[in-house]
């Protein structure tokens, strides 16, 4: 049997999930902005004990290791990094695109593409290209939707939008290609990731694991005085 605990405090939702033998078996999420720090293990306790599991049942703890909130990401990172460490269990980073891709892949038809997206600031987003099965094609990274970054797959074939920045990416993409479809980042989707991983012995170095921030947006010029940055 593995039993694996996930993490995602991603963006603002709180969300952890247990999956046994990479089925989901339990999951509880707050739609709260700013809780992380206060709700997280207590979050984590509730489910374990609605569950009926004890920690030391777990095989591994999983955690969204980003892009997203630099302060949900430091949270949920530092917690997956203390339960791992006190319980002596391994530690399985998932990036969080890759995470919220898993749901829609069971929508998405074939030659098809997946563009998870985790908002950022004004038309910024992280954003990610898998294909409809799953696998990355465009690892994560920052981009600047108002400048359709996306208009080489938009030209392909039918490209699902996913995510906390479809509002903004509604506006640039007019693309009849483009499918937005709701959902939002769970530790349901970190779990499934995490048991493949965990099935091939892919753990991480806890002293050494780090939230995945990424680079900064490029500060852009002033569109009504190109002189300033």
């Amino acid at each position: 049997m593995s039993l694996l605990l996930s993490i995602d405090t991603s963006i603002e939702i709180c969300s952890v999930a247990l999956h046994e033998r990479g089925r989901l078996t339990g999951l509880m999420e707050l739609h709260q902005g700013n809780i992380h720090g206060s709700k997280l293990v207590p979050c984590v306790k509730s489910l374990m004990d609605q569950s009926g599991y004890k920690m030391e049942n777990l095989d591994a703890i999983a955690v969204a290791q980003g892009p997203g909130s630099y302060t949900g990401l430091r949270i949920g990172v530092a917690t997956a990094k203390g339960l791992a460490f006190a319980h002596d269990l391994p530690l399985i980073g998932v990036d969080s695109l890759e995470a919220l891709g898993r749901r829609v892949i069971s929508q998405a038809e074939p030659n098809s593409y997946i563009i998870p997206m985790i908002d950022a600031r004004r038309m910024e987003a992280y954003a990610a290209v898998l294909d409809h099965e799953g696998k990355t094609l465009v690892a994560s990274r920052p981009e600047i939707l108002d400048e359709n970054p996306f208009q080489e797959f938009l030209e392909k074939g039918k490209v699902y939008f996913v995510g906390n920045a479809n509002e903004k990416a509604k506006k640039c993409f007019l693309s009849p290609h483009a499918i937005f479809r709701d959902g939002l980042n769970s530790a349901s989707g970190v779990g499934e990731i995490a048991y493949e991983k965990f099935g091939r012995g892919e753990v991480a170095d806890i002293a050494y694991f780090e939230p995945n921030y990424l680079k900064e947006f490029m500060v852009l010029k002033s569109k009504k005085n190109p002189l300033l940055s």
